[in-house]
């Protein structure tokens, strides 16, 4: 393991991270940068959904790591600190420490403790889809990922993987044995301005599952609306994206639903995304990096659904069906995303 020290990274570690974005990106010549990981697990019945997001924030004025943790059913979130140095990362794979909590492709354990919570789980990840990467496309950001400015990077470590484990919520014990697992990632400075961002692997269809992310992304002074996103059914990964020369044909908001139409070369894919209303102003908020800086305050539910329409260029539907134990973000003002 390699340890962060306060204000600054060690040296790029290996050029080969770029065709391995699940590992961790960072280095010295990055001011105002953040980079986290995202694992979300839900139990085989489906009743309870537990994300952890750890991550490090290096700004001028505050630098310091930190997991947080966030309850799909009740909406409770917390954000747990640590010092920058207690973050170490391995240069061989991707497996990240905070202090006594590890987190790798293949496990997950932590002990998190604040004044009021304790929270502890051990979780063993299997059967995991990875997602593709080429010399032509390194991960789901294609050769967006090859420009040097991006404001944020995205990455998906695992589509779809079984759970085997037990999470401890003050002294509550929740069992994830034959659970869903999935796992992405973002780096950079700041998090877009506005964003729909969309996913689900409970589909009544076995290894099925879908990702879709929308955003309003800066660029030489100027912006535009990019997606990325990507379906898995029956072995088979459609992939969907800005870079890929799919467009976005409709797009509409009414409230907590959203409708969306991809239109790609060999198919179309019809997104109808409902989210949750859940009650009081705190319920989901999360903390978001601002360059670097982790002040801003979004709203995410993780008990949402999303039906997925699949039909091909003839019009044959290839697939219906609504996933569960969504994850669903809408940020900022949705709609500059309207094509």
């Amino acid at each position: 393991m390699q340890s962060i020290q306060p204000g600054f990274f060690p040296g790029i570690y290996d050029l080969k991270k770029v065709w391995l974005p699940e590992r961790f990106q960072g280095n010295r010549k990055r001011k105002n940068y953040f980079e986290g990981w995202y694992f979300k697990n839900v139990c085989a019945e489906g009743e309870n959904t537990i994300s952890f997001i750890p991550g490090i924030s290096l700004t001028d004025g505050d630098h310091h790591a930190f997991v947080q943790v966030i309850n799909g059913k009740t909406g409770k979130t917390w954000y747990f600190r640590y010092p920058a140095e207690a973050f170490l990362f391995s240069k061989n794979n991707f497996s990240v420490q905070i202090e006594n909590n590890f987190f790798s492709a293949r496990q997950l354990k932590v002990n998190l403790e604040s004044d009021k919570d304790h929270i502890t789980a051990e979780l063993n990840y299997d059967q995991q889809v990875a997602y593709p990467v080429t010399l032509q496309r390194p991960g789901i950001m294609g050769w967006y990922r090859y420009v040097p400015f991006m404001e944020c990077y995205h990455g998906v470590v695992s589509l779809n993987h079984q759970i085997q484990g037990t999470v401890n919520v003050n002294s509550r014990q929740i069992s994830f044995n034959q659970g869903k697992g999935y796992i992405e990632k973002d780096w950079g400075s700041s998090m877009p301005e506005s964003w729909i961002w969309m996913q689900s692997n409970h589909f009544p269809a076995k290894n099925t599952s879908f990702m879709l992310s929308v955003a309003r992304i800066p660029w030489i002074g100027k912006t535009f609306t990019g997606f990325l996103g990507f379906f898995l059914h029956k072995g088979q990964q459609y992939h969907f994206a800005t870079y890929t020369g799919a467009k976005i044909s409709e797009l509409h908001r009414n409230g907590n639903k959203v409708d969306i139409e991809i239109k790609a070369g060999g198919f179309k894919v019809r997104i109808s995304g409902e989210q949750r209303k859940m009650s009081g102003p705190d319920k989901g908020a999360l903390k978001a990096p601002v360059q670097g800086q982790m002040d801003r305050v979004i709203h995410e539910c993780i008990d949402s659904k999303i039906n997925i329409t699949l039909t091909s260029k003839k019009g044959e539907v290839l697939f219906s069906g609504t996933g569960i134990n969504a994850g669903f973000e809408m940020v900022g003002n949705t709609s500059l995303l309207v094509p």
